[in-house]
């Protein structure tokens, strides 16, 4: 049997499936590349003596979980109950459900717990902690709860400095809860950009949340969880002396944000959206494909960035990247390639039925308009696998 053979249920000897096969558009993962971005974080944080807590929200996908936690059992970070009950089915039983909790929701928290779960929420309002009190005497099981922290004013979270609110929070989560530590986010990293600005972005998220835990460690209140979080400062902080735990997600996958930022290059992006060339409008240089923004999303986290990447960066079926071709104008489900406005790239002579790959601008709002992975590995166009990955909430 040849290497691009493979046996079906029955022992059958079959033809490889390639990516010439599929169904277009259609979202491709280099298991390769995903392997190596893992390694790469998970490496750097074990040599910073904490615990990494991996974002599942990017993959949604069990087979990547697997990969990706440090055991099948967690620890694991989830941003929809949708996420954690997916999951629980799975086997997670340690998760942290890292958005702001809604009163009506904890009802659904409770039935995760009494699974077995250890499922912890996020909260930061007084009137959170009460009905998540509330709840727990109610049910006779005390949820746990983290206090989110504002590290940089990305977002929501009690601001580090603002004792009185923490304190507030914490003595009405303890009546009838558990408080499980305190979380933050530095979101604000997005916007950062050099070694320096990176780095001094993870010692102002570090130091906040270890502020924060002082503050209700010295008024008498537990904190065991100390969380940070976020894919760049993941891979600059230098120092996470009195964190307990770290939150990443895009990471496993990459993207070209996260290249613009300066966290990866374009070689370690392992999602792209495969496409079929299906028309061309040559006095304008363009190259029509069946990969729209319903493909690749509408995200333009690039745009604000010094390269705008338009709707992702065009590469050959082997993922090789064409010198400036991009994906430049996207409607539902057509795209537009041209070369890269300004720049010396020349069109690549593509003909009707040709198939690209895009790389994207915003992983998890690319994935999230597909409902599985095809997976290959390096330039192999042999699909080794097709990994089932859901949505909603």
């Amino acid at each position: 049997m040849s290497a691009t053979d493979t046996l079906d249920k029955t022992g059958t000897q079959t033809s490889a499936v390639r990516l010439g096969d599929l169904e277009t558009p259609c979202l491709v993962l280099d298991a390769d590349r995903m392997d190596r971005n893992i390694a790469r974080l998970r490496d750097r944080i074990a040599g910073l003596g904490v615990t990494l807590r991996p974002h599942l929200k990017t993959a949604k996908s069990v087979e990547v979980a697997r990969r990706v936690m440090a055991t099948s059992e967690g620890p694991a970070t989830v941003s929809t109950l949708k996420e954690a009950e997916f999951f629980a089915d799975a086997g997670v039983r340690d998760i942290i459900y890292a958005v702001g909790i809604a009163p009506w929701k904890l009802a659904k928290v409770i039935e995760l717990r009494k699974r077995g779960v250890d499922l912890a929420v996020v909260l930061d309002t007084v009137e959170l902690a009460q009905a998540v009190a509330a709840a727990s005497r109610e049910s006779g099981m005390a949820i746990p709860a983290l206090i989110e922290i504002d590290c940089d004013g990305h977002r929501s979270g009690v601001l580090p400095r603002d004792s009185e609110r923490l304190l507030a929070i914490g003595k009405a989560l303890v009546e009838g809860g558990e408080l499980r530590g305190v979380l933050t986010h530095a979101g604000g990293s997005y916007a950062a950009r050099g070694e320096e600005a990176l780095r001094n972005a993870a010692e102002e998220e570090r130091a906040s949340v270890v502020n924060a835990a002082a503050i209700l460690r010295d008024a008498g209140l537990p904190c065991p969880v100390v969380s940070v979080g976020s894919t760049p400062t993941a891979h600059h902080a230098t120092d996470l002396t009195g964190v307990t735990e770290v939150r990443a997600g895009v990471f496993v996958f990459f993207d070209l944000v996260m290249t613009g930022i300066g966290i990866c290059t374009v070689d370690d992006i392992a999602i792209s959206v495969l496409a079929t060339v299906i028309g061309h409008q040559r006095e304008k240089g363009w190259i029509l494909v069946d990969a729209g923004w319903m493909a690749m999303s509408q995200d333009r986290g690039t745009a604000k960035q010094v390269v705008n990447q338009g709707y992702g960066v065009v590469c050959k079926c082997d993922g090789t990247p064409y010198a400036d071709l991009i994906l430049a104008d996207a409607n539902q489900e057509h795209g537009i390639i041209m070369v890269r406005p300004g720049s010396d790239g020349t069109l690549p002579d593509l003909a009707i039925g040709d198939r690209v790959r895009i790389l994207p601008n915003h992983a998890c709002a690319t994935g999230a308009q597909h409902r599985r992975y095809n997976v290959v590995h390096g330039t192999s166009d042999v699909v080794t696998g097709e990994w089932q990955r859901f949505g909603g909430w």
